[in-house]
């Protein structure tokens, strides 16, 4: 029951600063900026916590629930990201929508994998 406490908190937090940074208004040439760079941000932190938790087992449980689930869970969100590119679609914004697919997909993949490839140094002690 401790877990969905972290897990609860967590998402909170994380929807809360989706919509903090959904109110700075940048969109160049009608292109979902801040989502894209959220997106991109949360798929480096779940790599970060994945990577720690790999790393060292006992930041499981709690921690993991907090971030990986709850913080992630609620920052992130591909259901942000599917409505902003229906909505180019049907705008007939069919270039902006295919660079926004493509690389909204492409960065945050690599954004996982530098996310492990960062917390592998952490654990390590490269960066502490």
């Amino acid at each position: 029951m401790v877990k969905l406490g972290y897990i609860a908190l967590g998402g909170a937090l994380g929807a809360v600063l989706r919509y903090a940074i959904s109110l700075i208004p940048f969109k160049p040439l009608g292109f979902p900026f801040m989502t894209f760079i959220t997106n991109i941000l949360g798929s480096v932190i779940i790599g970060i916590i994945v990577g720690l938790v790999l790393a060292k087992p006992s930041l499981s449980g709690n921690f993991e629930g907090f971030f990986k689930i709850g913080f992630c869970g609620g920052f992130a969100t591909f259901s942000t990201f599917s409505l902003e590119l229906v909505n180019l679609l049907a705008e007939r914004e069919y270039v902006t929508g295919g660079v926004y697919a493509t690389t909204s997909i492409a960065f945050c993949i690599m954004g996982v994998a530098l996310g492990e490839y960062l917390a592998d140094r952490i654990a390590r002690g490269y960066f502490f």
